[in-house]
């Protein structure tokens, strides 16, 4: 096979294979297992967030949260009632307080005087002693009382925070019990179509097993499986193509994985820029073009047999007669499925053998017969 070096447009690039995908999948699994009571709509069916899809019963979550409604309406009303005790408590106290206020201000009041009467030796000391015993007596006392209640006031304090803390944990528990018997109605996550609805009535579903999927409606994406020896040039927001009859339509890598498969490929989800081919439909395959580099002017090398025996190093070239072929050195750069780029050793308008020279073997020069 004879072929001609020419100028023109080159890019880097490589085919792969893409699968058509929604753009978002959401996964529906159970919350909570049950056995299917009821379903609304069947695979395949168009739903708007929210609406139901199947209806599983669980009796133990049902009598589960009539028990933990139970035990907070008991744990509120020990609440109250601990409240009115508390409150009770404290207007005892403060009674005892105003007593205690009122006997130390009379104890008060009389020492005074029996301390100006002792001083004018208007009273004895036994009565004046009295007066002032009296007085430090009930001094104590109000203090005593002054102190039982700042801790009436300081335990009541933190009695009520305890329970309001119990509260609040048990009326959380009976939220996440509500959502869990909530949750037992299955309903559309995403506006989308429903597919691989697996359930039937009076099947036993576990909790965590898997129920349906919905394919998001706002658009699609190709994921690509890519050869694991590309997987330090593919990053994202790399350009890509999908051609057709009609026109190239552009394509942008918008997630990489990198973790290889055991196929030795690793998978790229790119999603189209501007039009959408029309007519695509979910899991249709996508001949692709992974672009590494923009086009640019360069010498271009047909592809052929020849690589296999030279690497790319030599070539052999036809005379300018056309009779003979001989040996040139050259030197490649990039490729890609149809052309190899020269980077020295020919030039537009020469003629090379790029046909396999597995049986030339040392052979210097080939004539050309017709």
């Amino acid at each position: 096979t004879i072929s001609e070096i020419k100028k023109g447009p080159f890019s880097e690039f490589i085919p792969v294979n893409g699968t058509v995908l929604p753009q978002i999948t959401f996964y529906i699994d159970a919350v909570q297992g049950g056995t299917v009571e009821a379903k609304y709509v069947e695979d395949g069916a168009k739903l708007k967030k929210g609406d139901p899809i199947l209806k599983l019963s669980n009796t133990d979550v049902e009598l589960s949260l009539a028990t933990a409604e139970n035990n907070v309406y008991n744990v509120q009303t020990q609440m109250q009632i601990s409240q009115n005790n508390a409150a009770q408590n404290t207007v005892n106290k403060l009674q005892t307080m105003a007593d205690a206020e009122s006997a130390f201000r009379e104890a008060e009041r009389v020492y005074n005087l029996d301390k100006r009467l002792y001083s004018q030796k208007a009273i004895g000391m036994q009565e004046f002693m009295q007066a002032e015993n009296t007085y430090n007596y009930q001094l104590e006392k109000k203090k005593l009382a002054r102190k039982i209640l700042q801790q009436d006031s300081s335990l009541n304090k933190v009695q009520t925070e305890q329970a309001q803390e119990q509260y609040k944990q048990m009326k959380n528990s009976l939220d996440l019990m509500r959502k869990e018997l909530a949750a037992l109605t299955v309903v559309a996550p995403i506006d989308g179509q429903l597919t691989q609805l697996d359930a039937e009535i009076g099947q036993n579903k576990n909790k965590g097993e898997h129920l349906a999927q919905i394919d998001g409606f706002s658009g699609i994406k190709v994921r690509a499986n890519v050869d694991e020896h590309y997987i330090s040039r593919v990053v994202p927001g790399m350009t890509a193509y999908y051609p057709t009859d009609d026109k190239n339509y552009k394509m942008v890598v918008k997630k990489v994985f990198t973790s290889v498969g055991t196929g030795g490929t690793f998978q790229v989800d790119m999603m189209f820029v501007g039009d959408t081919p029309p007519g695509l439909r979910k899991g249709q395959t996508l001949q692709i073009r992974l672009v590494f580099s923009d086009e640019a002017p360069a010498i271009l090398l047909p592809k052929g047999g020849f690589y296999q025996q030279t690497g790319g190093n030599w070539i052999f070239k036809v005379s300018d007669d056309g009779k003979t072929a001989y040996k040139v050195d050259i030197q490649l750069n990039r490729a890609n499925p149809d052309y190899y780029e020269v980077v020295r050793g020919l030039k537009p308008g020469d003629k090379v053998i790029t046909s396999s020279y597995e049986t030339y073997g040392d052979i210097q020069e080939l004539v050309l017969t017709k």
